[in-house]
């Protein structure tokens, strides 16, 4: 990823001066503007709308971030139970785990 948007006109020397003044890496910036509502997309074809699961898969809509977190990050170590969620948690940067734990501790139960 931090290549391909270097490799864009414009956009390395966009990030650089958007990281230059608050003192973070072009990498730890581009994570912080993560939008955590894209990311929960992808999680909604499982786990429902907003995170409201019907049936076996787990709702997430509500739950403790920090238990969230601590799921998210099991599942990209690959301990627990294999499941899909070991493979799709290697996907996500550490700041992306963190704004989905975010979102959906964000959202209510119902």
């Amino acid at each position: 990823m931090f290549k391909r948007i270097f490799r864009r006109p414009g956009y390395g020397v966009l990030a650089l001066l958007f990281c230059l003044p608050t003192g973070l890496s072009p990498v730890a910036a581009l994570a912080q503007q993560t939008d955590p509502r894209a990311l929960a997309d992808a999680c909604m074809s499982c786990h429902g709308m907003d995170g409201h699961g019907q049936g076996a898969i787990p709702s997430l809509a509500g739950l403790d971030k920090a238990t969230l977190l601590k799921a998210l990050e099991g599942f990209k170590a690959g301990k627990g139970d294999a499941t899909i969620m070991n493979r799709i948690a290697r996907g996500y940067s550490e700041a992306e785990l963190d704004a989905l734990a975010t979102y959906f501790s964000s959202v209510p139960a119902k």
